[in-house]
């Protein structure tokens, strides 16, 4: 399916648009980083810990216009470890742990193509889903990001080749 790509993770300068966001912010110890691989990839990798009640890492682009309508779908290529991401969609809103989140599963050392319509994230805030929060208003959205947040101990990492936008019509 033909999409566009929003980030050209091979430019100079392409990293300075992602930001970690861990779960020091309430006390967790884990740490999780966005890089940029010898091939071009966004890398989002760390270690997740438990102690301290923490659990979550997370990467995120800084405020971003993406231009998006309701019938459209983020098709993300990626190469995880197995374990299970979310995609995050911020609004420009600031609420406290909100995000719109999506789960994007992981087969460990391979390739997959996940597409993630807009309709199927879910309002969540700390981690928990929010009733009556009805689905992402395109218009707000202001940032998107990757998070790891399953429970499990140890070290991780995602690579992710490109995110895209596929229109309802399938045109990029």
């Amino acid at each position: 399916m033909p999409h566009h790509s929003l980030f050209d993770f091979s430019q100079p300068g392409a990293i300075n648009l992602w930001r970690a966001v861990n779960d020091g912010v309430m006390g967790g110890v884990s740490s999780g980083m966005a890089g940029i691989s010898s091939t071009g990839t966004l890398l989002f990798s760390g270690t997740i810990s438990l102690a301290n009640n923490g659990g979550f890492a997370s990467i995120r682009t800084n405020s971003f216009e993406f231009q998006l309508l309701p019938s459209d779908s983020f098709q993300v290529r990626m190469r995880g470890d197995g374990r299970v991401y979310s995609m995050n969609l911020y609004i420009r809103q600031q609420l406290r742990a909100f995000s719109y989140r999506a789960m994007l599963p992981s087969i460990r050392n391979e390739w997959t193509e996940t597409r993630l319509p807009l309709g199927q994230f879910v309002a969540t805030q700390f981690g928990r889903p929010v009733a009556g929060a009805g689905r992402v208003d395109p218009a707000e959205i202001a940032s998107i990001g990757f998070m790891l947040a399953d429970a499990k101990q140890g070290p991780f990492c995602l690579e992710v080749e490109s995110i895209g936008v596929v229109k309802a019509n399938g045109s990029p």
